[in-house]
């Protein structure tokens, strides 16, 4: 088991991680970030905060993960 570092700025790293992911995905399936956000039934200000690694839901991560047909693992690895 490992401990956690002093501060949670290995969150945010993560979190920047995963929002480029999913914008490289979306890049390589030649969608827009509106199509992106309008078919997860999400807000634009929602989606572009995930893309830009700000906080977000695991039940938003969920709805954009379905609809660029990834897992949560692709986005984790």
């Amino acid at each position: 088991m490992r401990d956690l570092p002093d501060d949670d700025s290995w969150i945010t790293e993560r979190r920047r991680v995963i929002g480029a992911r999913i914008r490289t995905e979306r890049l390589h399936q030649n969608l827009t970030q509106d199509q992106v956000y309008l078919a997860a039934g999400l807000s634009r200000w929602t989606y572009q905060r995930v893309e830009s690694g700000e906080d977000w839901r695991s039940s938003t991560l969920l709805r954009i993960a379905w609809v660029l047909d990834l897992s949560l693992g692709d986005l984790w690895e």
